[in-house]
């Protein structure tokens, strides 16, 4: 068994773009600017910008954090939005999600300038994503993909089975993983709360991946010999006994399921630092195709 250590791939990553951002100043050049808009106070989603924020002072990319409160109405949020897709210093930025109930979601996805959504989301990069052209793939599929082949884990003609379909991570990976190419070329199952039998789906895998977001739904039992065990979920379990009160799982039973796997993500350290890493890579990726049209 061999752990996909996304901590320390991410850390490479970053010493990559590090590298590139230096050479950039080196000739002049205007560096990477990632814009994050964050609506409320949601611990969580403060943590996670306060870290993308903190990786961008680290490998020199200039980088803005817009604050709104949990009371700004969707106008207020779409109008920050279109002031940011028309100024030209800053070469993509993110609204992170979730947003307050007063605002509509998928308006938002579609207000963001598709050559400016670092996250992905926009249906005009979701559908090149589809159509296998050169585009913004979502950040946690796009970190996952990394990982494959940074540890060689072999994906042509294996059957990968996918559990959960959501449009930020489980419709996405589900198409990278079938796509020509690699990693890709495998056969994919996307299962979710509807499939009949998917404990026995589950069984004839050789890659899983889950983004169910169910603590520990994945047991040892339901996976084969050296399948290779991918998990996206992350959850914050309450917990007295811990200094912050809640400790940090995923959706697989790692203890048990670790012993059968050949390759396995841990939660916390597998998935997650991946995620920030390819988002800065994606806002490498539009600096470079903005400069390449000026």
């Amino acid at each position: 068994m061999e752990i996909l250590d996304g901590k320390k791939v991410s850390n490479e990553i970053k010493e990559e773009i590090k590298a590139e951002v230096a050479k950039m100043r080196e000739r002049g050049e205007k560096v990477p600017h990632l814009a994050a808009i964050i609506v409320g106070n949601d611990g969580a989603s403060l943590t996670y910008v306060g870290s993308k924020v903190r990786s961008c002072e680290r490998i020199g990319f200039e980088s803005t954090l817009i604050q709104m409160p949990s009371t700004t109405s969707e106008q207020e949020l779409l109008k920050k939005i279109k002031e940011l897709n028309v100024d030209d210093d800053i070469d993509g930025f993110i609204v992170q999600l979730p947003l307050p109930e007063q605002i509509d979601t998928q308006k938002v996805i579609m207000a963001v300038d598709p050559d400016k959504d670092v996250d992905g989301f926009h249906p005009t990069n979701f559908g090149k994503m589809a159509l296998d052209m050169s585009t913004f793939i979502p950040a946690t599929p796009f970190g996952i993909l990394e990982l494959l082949e940074r540890y060689k884990v072999d994906t042509k003609g294996k059957h990968t089975v996918v559990i959960g379909r959501s449009h930020i991570v489980g419709r996405p990976m589900s198409i990278l993983m079938g796509r020509k190419g690699w990693p890709g070329n495998s056969t994919v199952t996307l299962t979710h709360s509807h499939t009949k039998n998917i404990t026995q789906i589950i069984s004839q895998a050789d890659i899983v991946i889950s983004a169910l977001g169910v603590p520990n739904f994945l047991k040892a039992e339901m996976v084969k010999d050296d399948a290779v065990v991918i998990d996206v979920g992350i959850t914050r379990v309450p917990d007295e006994t811990k200094e912050k009160g809640y400790y940090i799982t995923g959706d697989v039973d790692f203890e048990n399921v670790c012993k059968k796997a050949s390759f396995i993500t841990p939660v916390p350290g597998g998935v997650g630092p991946m995620t920030i890493a390819m988002l800065l890579k994606n806002t490498l990726l539009a600096r470079e195709r903005h400069r390449s049209r000026n």
